[in-house]
């Protein structure tokens, strides 16, 4: 007996451009994957984060720009991956557009909400890591752990909250997040 599967429909970035206002996704591969809104506590780290990361870059005089989300950051050409992280940093300044980042930004931090996090773990760090973004942190506050992926020396550190995090594209930069 022949069994016929329905072929899974591929997105593009022009249906989550057509998505109706407030309502948020993520398109990964042709796949749209629907945003719930994050929670207080996920804000709170974001705009510390956010802060912390912006200062140093002010005060040492540096060229990277950091975007909270909701910004876009369409990862590669394809037209089937756009992603908001929840922060971008990103040093190339050729990369923005008035629409978001073109390409990989060079630090890309993600906080875990219960609903996002096998996207975080394992679909985003695959995605990441192939599109060239140099450094990504996973904050999970329920663990209260941050893990770094340092993508250009290959290596892995896990951090408890309260630790100070190294941050690996900033020499001499680290992070407590609580």
């Amino acid at each position: 007996m022949d069994v016929l599967r329905k072929k899974e429909e591929v997105y593009t970035v022009d249906d989550i451009l057509e998505l109706p206002d407030g309502e948020r996704a993520e398109l990964i591969d042709g796949r749209i994957y629907y945003m719930a809104p994050p929670s207080t506590r996920h804000q709170m780290i974001l705009m510390d984060l956010s802060y912390k990361i912006k200062d140093f870059i002010e005060r040492n005089k540096g060229e990277c720009i950091v975007v909270p989300a909701p910004f876009a950051v369409f990862l590669d050409k394809d037209n089937k991956d756009y992603v908001e992280p929840d922060i971008s940093v990103i040093c190339d300044k050729d990369k923005i557009t008035e629409k978001g980042c073109d390409g990989a930004p060079d630090w890309v931090i993600e906080i875990v909400s219960p609903s996002s996090k096998a996207m975080d773990y394992f679909t985003k760090l695959f995605k990441y890591r192939t599109a060239g973004v140099r450094e990504y942190w996973i904050v999970d506050p329920k663990k209260e752990r941050v893990t770094v992926y340092f993508f250009e020396k290959e290596t892995v550190e896990e951090y408890a909250f309260g630790e100070a995090v190294s941050v690996g594209i900033y020499e001499g930069f680290s992070i407590t997040v609580e």
